[in-house]
């Protein structure tokens, strides 16, 4: 096929424009037929000369920032990354992918492309060459190097590691800076480097200033090709989208061009492998769904159908494009212009994108507070249940009853409280039953409770999502080492209240001096009363008599106060499983979210 021109063209006309070729007869009529159509597109072309020359007195002003304006953005900048990095997302909630993601972008593009570029505003241009698979991108670079530096072919995807092609000046700047850090530089492709490494290629064929870089296709089947691309996306000043005659239409494309409108990216679109029997309908069609998307404006060219020779187009057909990137290279205000459209809109997506992980986090911290809630309501049901049941004699029934019953009726009661300058005896076996059946009642007592706080906690994150469902996984049921712990907890308890009946003992000295006690016998005979033993030959009065009223009162509110607490750790053990749980999973407390918020405003107000 003989080489055609490459095409640029005219936004409101939508019908191309030849840059070799006149125009024919046909479009010359046209043209007079309809002169007011061309009236707009020249005063169009009056305004955009006008919005340049103004652009690029902004440019030449935003080259170079005061150094306190310089430091206050960069430290603005530095703190929004420390913010970002420290983010975490343990929940698998609906949309945590997506705010992974999200997270990951924001980071890299900070580290990539936002950081190195705000320190050096005046370093080469970065043009990106995306596109979709077979669109031709690495036959483009090649073409505009004049140098095979990207793998071609037919076999898909054939760009897997990106190539970033300079000129020699320029090349130290790509290879050592800070521009994509993140990437290993290699001097040529090898079966070892992955898309984690990026091959830099100089060549004098490209004009100082600019840099094309390229890339993975956005719509690779390859998952990490995908991933490389993107990032590569967005550390660049610039992109040149390419796509073909055939695929222009289709969703990868109108996504990368959305991406570009969003972040008010500098763009430029290569419509390539063009028939050029069908170039005019399909160019008409083309331009008008740009316009409609609100694109209509941005710089294109049109590369008909070729042959391929070595890798590369003739080079007739990137003659506008290679005299675009000429332009960018000898003016230094348009380039700085259109680095700085691109930065500015990087910035201004944060105003959203930052938010947007703000918000998130929030409903992870929301969600891991309602898991906490439900843990927190069910051990202090618990603990209320205990305490009421220690309470109302609930404790005193079955088998600590009978042994209390065969105990008190035994006549072994009384010879525990016994006159004075009687010698002491060895306490009685029905006494050492009862006092083990009082510790065995408590002990099922509160593992029976905290069997059922844990059932409660685990019906509760289950209905609340199937992640609760995953959470709770092996925790509904206790701990198994609770009986252990709770028959410690007890024994320790009655040992504690034995001490109170022997340190603040008898209260009435006409008693004390006739009547002798055995402090672990009243210690149990006081337990009983304590627990709501009010019949059944429960000798309350008899205690009360020994102890005496104000006396009583001391040690029952130390007791109970002593048991609740030993009960309370317990539950406080047995509800820190489900908090290691939600610990393990890494969301940051509420603060993480302010910290973004306040980074945002920081970020804004340095600008």
């Amino acid at each position: 096929m003989p080489a055609v021109p490459a095409v640029k063209e005219d936004f409101d006309s939508g019908a191309p424009r030849d840059a070799a070729e006149p125009a024919d007869a046909e479009q010359a009529e046209q043209a007079e037929a309809e002169p007011a159509e061309s009236e707009p597109a020249e005063a169009e072309a009056a305004a955009k000369a006008d919005q340049a020359e103004d652009g690029g007195e902004d440019a030449e002003d935003a080259e170079d920032l005061p150094g306190e304006a310089l430091q206050t953005l960069t430290t603005a900048l530095n703190q929004l990354r420390e913010s970002v990095i420290n983010l975490r997302f343990g929940l698998e909630l609906p949309g945590v992918e997506e705010a992974r993601k999200a997270r990951e972008e924001i980071l890299a593009q900070l580290e990539d492309y936002v950081l190195p570029r705000v320190r050096v505003r005046t370093a080469p241009a970065l043009i990106v060459v995306a596109g979709s698979t077979g669109a031709g991108k690495s036959t483009l670079v090649n073409t505009l190097a004049e140098k095979n530096v990207s793998r071609t072919g037919v076999r898909r995807p054939t760009t897997g590691v990106p190539v970033l092609v300079c000129h020699p000046d320029d090349r130290r700047w790509f290879a050592e800076g800070d521009l994509l850090a993140g990437l290993k530089r290699i001097e040529q492709p090898s079966r070892d480097a992955g898309s984690g490494s990026l091959v830099v290629v100089a060549t004098e064929k490209l004009p100082q200033g600019v840099a094309l870089l390229d890339t993975p296709d956005i719509d690779s089947v390859v998952e990490e090709h995908h991933d490389i691309a993107h990032r590569l996306l967005d550390a660049a000043d610039l992109w040149i989208f390419v796509t073909t005659a055939s695929r222009y239409a289709d969703a990868p494309a109108w996504q990368l061009l959305r991406l570009a409108r969003e972040r008010a990216v500098r763009l430029a679109i290569v419509l390539s492998r063009v028939q050029p029997r069908a170039r005019e309908t399909v160019l008409k069609h083309f331009v008008r769904m740009l316009t409609e998307y609100g694109m209509g404006e941005v710089d294109r060219f049109v590369i008909e159908e070729s042959k391929v020779t070595d890798g590369r187009l003739p080079d007739s057909e990137v003659t506008d494009l290679r005299m675009w990137l000429a332009e960018l290279s000898v003016d230094e205000q348009r380039r700085a212009l259109a680095v700085r459209q691109t930065l500015n809109g990087v910035l201004d997506s944060f105003r959203t994108r930052v938010p947007a992980l703000a918000k998130h986090l929030e409903s992870q911290v929301a969600f891991r507070a309602g898991l906490r809630k439900d843990v927190e309501a069910a051990y202090v049901t618990a603990a209320s249940k205990v305490d009421a049941a220690a309470r109302d004699g609930s404790l005193l029934r079955g088998e600590v009853l009978a042994r209390w019953r065969d105990f008190a009726g035994s006549g072994d009661l009384l010879r525990t409280v016994h006159l004075r300058g009687r010698a002491q005896r060895q306490m009685p076996e029905r006494l050492v039953a009862f006092r083990t059946a009082l510790r065995v009642g408590l002990e099922s007592l509160i593992t029976s409770t905290a069997t059922r706080a844990s059932e409660e906690v685990a019906a509760r994150w289950r209905r609340r999502s199937e992640l609760g469902q995953t959470l709770v996984e092996g925790l509904d049921r206790p701990s198994e080492d609770l009986v252990r712990r709770a028959n410690r907890a007890v024994t320790a308890w009655q040992e504690h209240v034995t001490e109170l009946i022997r340190t603040e003992g008898v209260a009435k000295r006409s008693v004390s001096k006739v009547v002798s006690f055995d402090a672990e016998s009243l210690a149990l005979i006081f337990m009983v009363g304590l627990f709501g033993g009010s019949s059944d030959g429960v000798p309350q009065r008899l205690v009360k008599a020994l102890l005496g009223a104000e006396s009583l009162r001391g040690i029952a509110a130390k007791s109970m106060s002593d048991l609740r607490a030993r009960i309370g750790m317990l539950f406080d053990e047995e509800a820190m499983r489900y908090v290691r749980v939600l610990d393990a999973a890494g969301i940051p407390d509420e603060s993480a979210a302010t910290r973004l918020y306040q980074a945002t405003y920081n970020l804004e107000v340095s600008r």
